[in-house]
This record gives C-alpha cells, structure tokens and sequence, in this order.
C-alpha cells in the first residue's frame, strides 16, 4: 500500500460509506437508465455494486423520476443491494427535492450544479431551497462544478475583474479559477444556511488532463473539504482511459482525491460497469487499494506466436473478477493474491516465482508443457489439453488453504487495519 497522506482531514458520511480524513479512496459510478424505469435502473445498480462501485449516482430530473426513487430504493434493499444511491440534480431539483420528499428521504447525497440551480435572483433561492432539504434530511451534498455548464454570471465577474488587472491572466487560466471560486463560493453559502461543513464533498471537472491536474491543485490548496475526481466527458475506449488515468494517477500520488469516478462512454451495447473495473485498478495498480488478485501476463513476442496464453491469461483474470464476490465474503485478503501467466521461458519461470500462483508456459516450437510455481517453488508441471481448466483448480485450492478462516493469509487479513470501507461486503 502506498504511503501517501491524505490531505483531507474531514470526513463525509454517506449512509455507511466514509469519504475523506484518510479513509480509503471510494469508487463510484452512475447509471445510464431512466431513473423512471424503476426495473431497469435496480437491474443497473445491482450490476455496478457487484462490481465494486461503493457509491451509485442516479439521474434525478423529472417528476416521474423522482417518484421511483422510494421505489428504487426499497427494492435493492429486498435484493441486498446496500450500495447509496446519490440524486443527481440540475435545474428543477429544488422542485423534486420540495415535492417528492420520499426521493428526498430515499437518497444517501445529493449532487448539486451551482450552475445549474437557477439564474439571477432565482439562484440563491432555489441553491437555498436545496440546501433546506439536505439539512431537513440530513444528507450531504457534493458541489460538482463542470466547465461545461459553469455559472456565466460568476465567468462574466471574474473576467471584468481580470480585465481591470495591469496583467490580464490567460482566458483559460481565468476560467478554471472560475472553477474553482464557483465551489468554494457555493460550499460557504451552503454552511451559511445551515448545511455542516462535514456533510459537503466539492469536485471541479473539466475534459482536460492538465486543466483537472491544475485546478485540482487549486482547490486542494483552498480547501479541506472531501474531493470527488473524475475526468468529465473522458471519451470512448482506450482514450478516455488513458485520459482519466493520466489525469487521476498524478492528483491520487498527490495524495489529492477521497471518491473517483471514469466517466467512459460506454460501446454501443457495451457493458456500464467498465467504468468502475478502470477505477479499481487505476487504484490498484498505484498501490493505493487492493479490489481483485492481479494478473501478470507478458506481452508476447516472437517466442510466443501461439495465443494459448493470451487465452489463458484472459479467462483466469476473467475467473477471478468473477468470484470475488463469493470471495470477499469468505476469504479475506485475496484481493492482494498475484498470478502471473507467462508465455514462454524467457522471464516466465522467474516472474512465476514472484508471484503466489504462477504458470509459464513453453512458447512456440516447444513441448506443451507448463510448469507451476506456488509461492516460488515448483510443484506441478501442466501437460496436454487441461492446461487451462487444472491451473484454474491449483488457483481454486490455493485461494481456500491461504485466505480461509484457517489459511495465514485469512488469519493476517482479519487481524489487520481494513483497506475498505464498511459497505464492501454488503455490495
């Protein structure tokens, strides 16, 4: 685990979730149903929690929507689905927040605009009016400014005043401390009518890496309020995941960031809970959080010219996403276990041997056989067309003797500090 301090000294409760004052940093998601269709967005949710987001945002915007929400709620609790579900508010929420107080009872946070809540003296009325309704429930709220529906009467403000300087900053830096003011501004009216300082979280996005990178900074310097990331509008496939790591990775090393969130567009058909696998292992691969054991797997190259470990890489990093919810519950600490699945016998024996479980196998031209190695020592050489289905039951065994109530690595998992937060086991 990484020996980064977290900045923020403050701590948010959200139902059983704790963001900030160096609890462990929280994944989060949201869903793409209409909140309306009260089945499908359950059947959402449900499948976003299973795979690990902590936290699930849902869209809050018309009256038909609200009313689901009680609905929602009570069903994923007969499902066991404990997962807090945060309403996602613009334009109309002090209306859907007035009205409809079970969609206001039922939610865990509410997601704010400031510039979205209303224009010139309707703003402060219906920013107020939400407020009210957090304080009335007790829920916190997270301030979430996006660049993309920035508050123009702020924008319009800070650019007279740049204007009026001797030495006018860029447009650019101007508008990302806009950003900046549009939070820490709308955080100190919201304690002023009433809401405390422990119940909001702030986040500022923008779609550009360095842009996020330095208005974060800025805020984190400013503040010591929880801080939710994300890179707005990341894009589709592999750019908005380089995009959103490249972006994250800098801040979270900074120790900068209590709640994340990859805001991928998902393929056409494609699979939402993409975007909570990505957060995971940005956290994981940084040392920051263990979700699931790593695989290792080699590139490949011209040593390893049949796909038969690619094959075998990619169906028992598939198996082990698959039963960590049978796992967690049952054997803690194997979310820190590391397979590796070698190629041919260049490095393979060696990294193999580093690893709790690792097979390497011969490459091309060679005898289909493939030696195993359990914590660095041989004991077992696989051979024939079982390869793959008897190395995934020397992984089975190894998981129930090391991480079982009676295994050393149980044992120790149980006994030290917990890497996650209360809700885990019941997602």
């Amino acid at each position: 685990m990484s020996s980064t301090v977290r900045k923020t000294t403050r701590r948010v409760c959200i139902g059983d979730v704790v963001i900030g004052g160096g609890a462990p940093i929280v994944v989060q998601s949201m869903t793409n149903t209409d909140t309306a269709d009260a089945s499908a967005t359950v059947e959402q949710v449900c499948d976003l929690a299973r795979a690990g987001s902590e936290l699930v945002r849902i869209t809050v915007n018309t009256a038909q929507a609200a009313a689901q929400v009680a609905r929602i709620r009570e069903e994923l609790a007969r499902r066991d689905c404990a997962v807090p579900l945060v309403g996602d508010f613009h334009f109309n929420g002090h209306r859907l927040l007035s009205q409809y107080p079970e969609c206001a009872e039922a939610l865990a946070k509410y997601r704010i605009n400031p510039g979205n809540v209303g224009k010139g003296s309707k703003r402060d009325e219906q920013f107020a009016t939400m407020i009210e309704m957090a304080c009335k429930y007790g829920k916190p709220v997270r301030i979430g400014v996006n660049w993309g529906s920035l508050d123009q009467e702020l924008l319009a403000r800070l650019m007279d005043e740049n204007g009026a300087r001797a030495q006018p900053l860029a447009a650019d830096a101007v508008m990302r401390e806009a950003l900046v003011v549009s939070a820490l501004e709308s955080a100190a009216q919201a304690e002023k009518w009433g809401l405390p300082a422990d119940r909001i979280v702030l986040s500022c996005k923008v779609s550009g890496v360095q842009d996020l990178i330095s208005v974060y900074r800025d805020l984190a310097a400013r503040s010591d309020y929880p801080l939710h990331l994300g890179l707005t509008e990341a894009g589709m496939g592999s750019k908005g995941i380089v995009a959103s790591t490249a972006a994250l990775s800098v801040l979270l090393q900074e120790g900068i960031g209590d709640t994340i969130r990859i805001s991928l567009t998902p393929e056409p058909g494609g699979d939402r809970t993409r975007e909570v696998v990505v957060a995971q292992e940005i956290l994981q691969t940084m040392g920051l959080r263990s979700f699931a054991p790593m695989v290792i797997s080699c590139p490949g190259c011209g040593r390893t010219t049949s796909t038969y470990f690619q094959e075998l890489a990619a169906s028992i990093q598939a198996y082990l996403r698959s039963q960590m919810p049978l796992w967690r519950e049952h054997y803690p600490g194997v979310e820190d276990m590391h397979v590796a699945v070698m190629g041919c016998v260049v490095n393979g024996p060696g990294e193999s041997k580093q690893s709790n479980i690792g097979i390497s196998l011969p490459g091309s031209g060679e005898r289909p056989v493939a030696p195993v190695f359990v914590d660095g020592e041989k004991t077992v050489t696989l051979k024939g067309e079982t390869i793959a289905r008897d190395f995934q039951k020397i992984v089975d065994d190894y998981v129930r003797s090391h991480y079982g109530a009676g295994g050393v690595a149980g044992a120790a998992a149980a006994t030290k500090e917990p890497k996650t937060s209360p809700t885990r086991a019941a997602v």
